[in-house]
């Protein structure tokens, strides 16, 4: 088996309608997509952020569903000062960054923020990247 790729992330949230009105600002994600029975994901690229209700998980979930224990990287394609600005615009704190790091693919610059439920989201883009 050759794994390709992440096809969605699962976040604990303690407020859905919050968690999606913080991605999709920060994001610029307009569409919240509803699936299967009202669950809801915020869809872009080729990846899905599935936000389920903490304390009221789907079946089957994690071993020990806990908001805010996350802690994943988004690639984006504009340079880490535009996305800087967007999270800025957006009301949210800054973590920390921009800062060098090594990803998957390279080096990389990356600002961190926390979500509403504490997890920690980084955002890079890879160096070089036109």
């Amino acid at each position: 088996m050759e794994v390709t790729g992440i096809d969605h992330i699962v976040l604990y949230a303690t407020d859905i309608e919050h968690s999606c009105t913080f991605y999709a600002d920060i994001l610029d994600v307009a569409v919240v997509e509803e699936f299967d029975n009202g669950r809801v994901a915020l869809s872009f690229g080729t990846t899905k952020l599935n936000l389920h209700p903490a304390g009221d998980e789907y079946i089957p979930h994690a071993a020990e569903p806990t908001p805010g224990a996350a802690d994943f990287c988004l690639i984006v394609d504009e340079p880490i000062e535009s996305v800087e600005q967007q999270i800025e615009k957006a009301g949210v704190e800054i973590a920390e960054g921009p800062v060098r790091k090594v990803g998957a693919r390279g080096p990389m610059q990356s600002v961190y923020v926390h979500d509403p439920d504490g997890n920690l989201v980084e955002f890079a883009r890879y160096e070089g990247q036109d």
